[in-house]
């Protein structure tokens, strides 16, 4: 009788556990969704695309599936993934501005030096109406397929780094050989600071510190302690944050406006989430990274208001290079800074209700 009863409870069992896959099967997700970061798994996109997933996964009840993608599994660099994107073999996407430039250059505002002075500056922008204005034209220029969703961040902030000397002003970095992407600003931002733009592959940046081809870079905290470039002679490093390092995160607009407006909501909601996940990440990371960053002999820097106030000064010509080079130039630094000034007036005056 025992055996029977045994038995039997392992046919129900596994009647059960039939009956729970024939479910799955029918309630299969009505969306399926391919995202796509070139990154790893230690990133901070992959932070953003993990909390991504489970929100609009749990939250449109298994209506919406993700599919998270890193690497170059589907697409290599910034303009093939935008041009899946818009071809729908991939429908999320995240890019640095720089990624993107080349398809719309305007994104490089992103990358104005000393706009954006702070974390909650930064933050405030990127949460409000600047991204719906940049959302308005990537659409109208991508033939209204791709959607800006929404800007986070990936790896802090930008700071000079190099192998020569503590940089405390714009003059410490005459001559030195720095690192840059192979895109304009930046390399106009470098000569402005008296230095010279070597635009040298990620992939071969530790070889060039050591081998002296380059002696400096424009980097965040996290990426310098990630690829180990303390072991290359990386030993300076300014904090003079002169880029917030925006990530910016689309989909395919067909596989948007495809959605019943309960589940775009849901998709919305699920960006900002992942937004907020990526604005957290660089900063717990960052501790870490700091630590070791000193424990390896590294020094840091952070300049005097006075010495900020001299770099932003240096600056000034890569303002006028984005304006007289850049179609609407002038539009998009003018929105940029008003909406800097608008943020940094409101938070004076939470500080006002908030220090007393």
């Amino acid at each position: 009788m025992f055996m029977k009863t045994k038995i039997n409870n392992v046919i129900a069992a596994t009647l059960i556990g039939a009956g729970v896959l024939l479910s799955g099967a029918v309630q299969a997700a009505d969306f399926n969704l391919r995202a796509v970061a070139n990154s790893n798994e230690n990133d901070e996109d992959y932070d953003g695309l993990v909390v991504f997933k489970d929100f609009i996964e749990s939250h449109s009840n298994g209506r919406i599936a993700i599919d998270i993608y890193m690497g170059t599994q589907l697409c290599g660099n910034g303009v093939e993934c935008l041009e899946a994107l818009e071809y729908g073999s991939v429908d999320v996407y995240i890019s640095t501005s720089g990624g993107a430039a080349s398809m719309y250059p305007y994104v490089q505002v992103l990358d104005l030096p000393y706009l954006l002075p702070d974390d909650r500056v930064a933050e405030r922008v990127l949460e409000g109406d600047f991204t719906r204005e940049l959302r308005k034209q990537i659409l109208a220029d991508s033939g209204n397929s791709v959607r800006l969703m929404t800007i986070g961040n990936t790896g802090g902030w930008r700071n000079f780094a190099n192998t020569k000397r503590t940089v405390k002003t714009p003059a410490d970095l005459n001559g030195l050989k720095m690192r840059t992407v192979v895109a304009d600003l930046p390399q106009e931002l470098v000569r402005a600071m008296g230095a010279s733009p070597t635009p040298i592959p990620w992939g071969d940046l530790f070889t060039s510190f050591q081998t002296g081809v380059v002696e400096g870079s424009k980097n965040g905290i996290t990426d310098i302690m990630g690829m180990k470039f303390t072991e290359a002679g990386l030993k300076y490093l300014t904090l003079d944050g002169h880029a917030y390092m925006s990530a910016l995160w689309y989909m395919n607009n067909d596989a948007f406006m495809d959605m019943p407006e309960d589940l775009r909501r849901v998709m919305v909601d699920g960006f900002s989430a992942l937004q907020q996940a990526t604005f957290a990440s660089p900063k717990r990371k960052s501790i870490k990274a700091y630590q070791d960053f000193a424990n390896t002999g590294g020094i840091l820097y952070v300049p005097t208001p006075d010495e900020k106030a001299q770099f932003k000064k240096s600056a000034e010509p890569v303002y006028s290079w984005f304006k007289g080079n850049i179609q609407d130039g002038d539009k998009w630094f003018n929105l940029l800074s008003a909406s800097a000034a608008k943020a940094e007036k409101e938070i004076a005056a939470e500080y006002a209700k908030d220090l007393k």
